[in-house]
């Protein structure tokens, strides 16, 4: 049976450290925000709000909900986008995407502050990655699986490592986040020829393809390590699953991350590290 990674440890060792940071803060008389910029009433949205507000409140962070209506005018939205980027109590700002059609996502996006994009969003923040410097922020869930593999002492130095998918949320910023670690990375997309030959040779695989169980018995072998960020309700089973296939590899690798209780719950706490990362920043 495969080791479990479970985020919540994870999570656990994080809210202590970020407490402290907090408290630190506070008697500075800095209180670390974030501004949630949310457009219309989405479900997925609205769970990750309720997640998010709740990892803040239980270290200490103060959260600003700025909700506006579906049919919100592009001039209304960029208005209530560039009000948070000019207040100064705000420090970091999640913006959550994809937008209505008629606001324009690209400008958006490079719009918000890169000091206070704690999600990673900007092309500011992402050439920060891979540049492996302060521009902004990483992309939460691709700092999350790279916290786990720190936390569970996974060795990166000098490893193969496969990352299945290549998107700007996860595939590519990990591959540049694990290759600042000295691992050698090979990203593998649609295109890719032999998908499970390359697997099969790596030591860790990261599965970000975004599809749902699509990765099984004949992708990997033994000692190895997967950190499977897929997350989908699979309405057959009636349960979340991720993108790895968990009950046909769990006794093949050596450690894996569980679908739920896996990456998913350490990237809110990343969120909320970053925010006060950047209230550390704009104050000294």
């Amino acid at each position: 049976m495969a080791k479990l990674l479970k985020g919540k440890d994870v999570v656990e060792n994080l809210n202590g450290k970020l407490s402290e940071k907090v408290n630190e803060l506070k008697t500075k008389g800095i209180n670390p925000t974030l501004a949630i910029l949310r457009v219309g009433e989405k479900a997925d949205d609205l769970s990750y709000e309720r997640g998010a507000i709740k990892r803040c409140q239980l270290v200490g962070v103060d959260v600003k909900v700025v909700a506006l209506p579906i049919d919100v005018t592009e001039e209304e939205f960029f208005d209530a986008l560039d009000k948070l980027n000019n207040d100064i109590t705000i420090h970091g700002i999640l913006m959550f995407r994809p937008l209505p059609k008629h606001i324009d996502e690209a400008k958006a996006r490079n719009m918000l502050s890169p000091a206070k994009d704690v999600d990673g969003s900007t092309d500011l923040s992402l050439a920060g990655v891979f540049t492996n410097t302060n521009l902004g922020f990483s992309p939460c869930t691709a700092e999350a699986a790279m916290e786990i593999l720190k936390y569970y002492n996974i060795p990166l130095s000098g490893k193969k490592v496969a990352v299945i998918g290549r998107s700007l949320v996860i595939g590519r910023p990990i591959a540049m986040l694990l290759m600042h670690e000295n691992a050698t990375v090979t990203i593998c997309h649609t295109k890719t020829v032999d998908v499970p030959g390359i697997t099969k040779n790596a030591d860790i695989v990261v599965v970000a393809s975004g599809q749902m169980e699509s990765v099984g018995a004949d992708y990997l072998r033994e000692n190895q390590t997967v950190i499977d960020v897929g997350i989908s309700w699979n309405s057959e089973k009636n349960k979340l699953c991720g993108d790895v296939k968990f009950d046909e590899v769990e006794g093949i690798v050596d450690a894996i991350t569980p679908v739920p209780g896996g990456v998913g719950g350490v990237t809110t706490s990343i969120l909320v590290k970053h925010v006060i990362e950047a209230a550390i920043r704009q104050n000294s």
